[in-house]
């Protein structure tokens, strides 16, 4: 079970999360969990180059040490990235302590000060101790990629019918969304280029620009 475009009120719950940008402009903010991987990311940007576009990719510790130099064709792309665990695991089954050390350990290889938990799933704890130290970086759109269960014109359907200015859209530059991203993403960028949209990166400049008083340690 999950929600495709996430409710306000779920977003007022969690008002030091990062859920969508501003809306003043007509930007779309694309981001790829769970890679790097050699299957799928050289694809993705590819994709991203023919649009002049910029992403977030949230990085699985393991996987950038196991592909580092695709790791640095994200990063020579002109893209940013962030901390998404070093075994992309469930915050709600595991621990504090061996989740925070998990995330510390993938911070040892993926440098950055944004951070998105697996699943979207943390304890109250991880939470509190985690935005101290990242800008947790969520979502206002999922485009379910990852989903099994429906089809990729509903893939589509769910980015296109749910995305506007300052969207934060969620996607897998994985083995299981490859399928239904390769359908997907080239539609999506053709859409919103065709629509005056460009497509940027999350940087940690913007958000202390949206967020001037939001500290981390």
């Amino acid at each position: 079970m999950y929600l495709v475009k996430t409710p306000k009120f779920i977003q007022n719950l969690f008002p030091n999360f990062t859920w969508k940008m501003p809306r003043s402009e007509k930007v779309i903010y694309l981001t790829f969990d769970d890679g790097p991987i050699p299957e799928v990311t050289p694809w993705v940007l590819e994709q991203l180059a023919k649009y002049k576009a910029k992403a977030t990719f949230f990085c699985v510790g393991e996987n950038v040490a196991k592909n580092k130099d695709l790791f640095e064709e994200v990063k020579n792309a002109g893209h940013t990235f962030g901390n998404h665990t070093y075994n992309h695991i469930n915050g709600w089954l595991v621990e504090n302590v061996p989740y925070f050390l998990n995330v510390k350990k993938c911070a040892s290889i993926v440098k950055s000060e944004m951070f998105r938990p697996p699943y979207g799933k943390l304890k109250p704890k991880q939470a509190q101790f985690l935005q101290r130290h990242y800008h947790i970086i969520m979502w206002d759109v999922l485009s379910g990629d990852f989903d099994p269960k429906i089809t990729k014109e509903q893939c589509l359907n769910n980015v296109l019918e749910n995305s506007t200015n300052g969207s934060i859209i969620v996607f897998h530059d994985s083995l299981k969304a490859k399928d239904k991203l390769e359908y997907v993403l080239p539609k999506v960028l053709e859409h919103f280029n065709a629509e005056g949209y460009v497509f940027k990166s999350i940087t940690a400049q913007s958000l202390k620009n949206i967020r001037p008083n939001y500290k981390i340690a």
